[in-house]
């Protein structure tokens, strides 16, 4: 039996976590988690229920409902991939638009919600074979994981692969408004008390400013092939 370990993928927006995270987890036969999608899905929630006043986020009104906030994923047996649900509710298409992006910096930094999104992660990767992209997963949701990468390119170059993404399925958007989103998000990320994204000691960095997918894919294959093979030699 081969052995089965944890892949934690940290980065900035739009760098690529999530198609890496996808490819890897196809490969090896593993269970692919976005855990942006959960942050994502608490800033839906809090849209829908009125709990942003003039850009502010009415924290306590968001801790007194924290408890009705369920979310999960589930594969949609049309497209063959994982949606998210939020309250049994498929919102895949709604969490990746631009509204949910630019209000989902007034809820990640809030320690209630990482610690509760957390918690669901670690349950999640228990039984290994998992591979997870986020802002802190090496760091805190799998601290122990047997591989951490870390993902980073160029502001400019995210920006424009986002403004791409969101032009091909029909978003109206400029790259400037793309571009700030990018920015705040970095500053927010990076700047924040609660769990902030730093890169893991052991963390192997890959900047793919300048490189395929296809290469990018290749070089974290070989750091994951490279761990494996020492986990087998190990037992």
């Amino acid at each position: 039996m081969s052995a089965r370990i944890n892949i934690a993928i940290d980065g900035f927006s739009s760098c690529g976590k999530s198609t890496l995270a996808k490819q890897l987890a196809r490969h090896l036969g593993y269970t692919y988690i976005d855990s942006g999608a959960m942050y994502r899905a608490v800033a839906l929630y809090v849209l829908q229920e009125g709990l942003v006043k003039d850009g502010k986020l009415m924290k306590d009104a968001l801790l007194d409902r924290l408890d009705d906030i369920h979310i999960r994923f589930a594969h949609d047996p049309d497209t063959g991939r994982s949606v998210t649900l939020l309250n049994g509710r498929n919102v895949e298409k709604e969490i990746r638009g631009m509204d949910v992006s630019r209000h989902v910096t007034l809820v990640s930094p809030v320690p209630e919600v990482r610690a509760k999104l957390v918690k669901l992660q670690q349950a999640l990767g228990e039984e290994k074979g998992v591979v997870m992209d986020g802002r802190d997963i090496g760091t805190v949701v799998f601290p122990q994981a047997a591989v951490k990468l870390y993902m980073t390119a160029r502001p400019e170059v995210r920006a424009r692969r986002r403004y791409d993404e969101l032009k091909s399925k029909g978003v109206e958007v400029d790259y400037a408004s793309v571009l700030d989103n990018i920015e705040r998000r970095d500053e927010d990320d990076t700047k924040r008390a609660a769990d902030p994204l730093i890169k893991a000691p052991t963390a192997v960095e890959i900047d793919n400013s300048d490189i395929s997918q296809e290469e990018q894919f290749r070089l974290a294959l070989a750091v994951v092939e490279r761990v494996l093979g020492k986990e087998v030699a190990s037992r």
